[in-house]
């Protein structure tokens, strides 16, 4: 078995290599380079590969991403349509962007922004109470990492519903399903949390039409994709309002550029797509077990249905 290793991003190719090849001692594992000749590989382990790698390996059996987003991979025309795409599952970073919302909730609904303010200005003075049910949160997508999220929240005793073509989602959290049902599950929610992947009926979806749906003073968390939020619609809603404040991780255009009116805005918290990164050692496990049983013919989870797009 042949295994590439291959990204755009040369020190993430480099960080691969090795681990992959000591944890598969019988497989044959390489870094691609785009001057090297085709390899003929059978199982292409990948992060943001160039076009050009589909075009000159044709050999592949299989694509393993390295992350859960493969919306990117997908775009590729040189993508050979048969290729079976597995995507990374959890892999420990469902528990991080749990731990992304509650501090994006907990730093609006408990008020700490308020108090750093007052403590850079001398201030002590306690605040208002927090009243859960005045903080309805509503999670967009309820996959591994969404379910993630509305539990951990609804163990907080947050009110919490969740989203999806499906309506599946966890004890405890109440379920709305497919597009008649969205504008009930927003009217309900002042928290938007969006988990959602990024498919042509997802793009643009956190737009003007929706977050107007929203209760007023709602707050909006992206760790999804930027490609779903219409960005100049947040920061008219934050002008007039009715979206109060806003945390986001993931942009249209990445590195935010310079003159971008979200690096200056007082009601956005901005980080640079760091809500869930991928952790070497458990994904690494997973994606060698995935191999194994690929290559076995065994049951295989996190295959991507492209006329979904995830």
């Amino acid at each position: 078995m042949k295994v590439l290793v291959v990204s755009t991003n040369s020190a993430a190719q480099e960080k691969w290599v090795q681990p992959l090849a000591a944890a598969m001692p019988h497989a044959e594992v390489a870094l691609w380079h785009a001057g090297l000749p085709p390899q003929d590989a059978d199982v292409a382990v990948v992060w943001s590969p160039p076009a050009e790698f589909f075009e000159r390996e044709r050999k592949l059996r299989v694509v393993f991403n390295l992350g859960a987003g493969v919306d990117g991979l997908l775009k590729l025309p040189s993508l050979p349509a048969d290729l079976p795409l597995v995507r990374l599952e959890d892999a420990g970073m469902a528990v991080q962007m749990a731990e992304y919302a509650v501090w994006a909730v907990t730093r609006a609904s408990r008020q700490f922004d308020d108090y750093v303010a007052q403590q850079r200005a001398l201030v002590w003075q306690p605040l208002p109470e927090l009243r859960r049910e005045a903080w309805p949160i509503g999670v967009l997508g309820t996959g591994v990492m969404g379910t993630k999220v509305a539990q951990t929240l609804a163990a907080l005793d947050y009110p919490v519903a969740g989203w999806s073509r499906s309506g599946k989602v966890p004890a405890g959290v109440e379920s709305f399903a497919g597009l008649e049902q969205l504008p009930a599950f927003l009217a309900r929610t002042r928290v938007l949390i969006n988990t959602l992947p990024l498919t042509p009926d997802t793009r643009d979806i956190l737009r003007r039409e929706t977050l107007e749906q929203l209760l007023p003073q709602a707050h909006i968390v992206n760790m999804g994709r930027g490609d779903h939020l219409v960005e100049e619609d947040l920061l008219e809603l934050l002008k007039t309002g009715h979206v109060q404040g806003a945390t986001l991780d993931v942009f249209r255009q990445e590195p935010l550029p310079a003159d971008h009116p979200f690096w200056t805005h007082p009601a956005v918290t901005m980080t640079p797509h760091v809500s869930a990164i991928t952790l070497q050692h458990e994904t690494l496990a997973q994606v060698v077990d995935k191999i194994e049983r690929f290559f076995k013919g065994q049951p295989l989870t996190g295959l991507i249905a492209r006329e979904r797009g995830y």
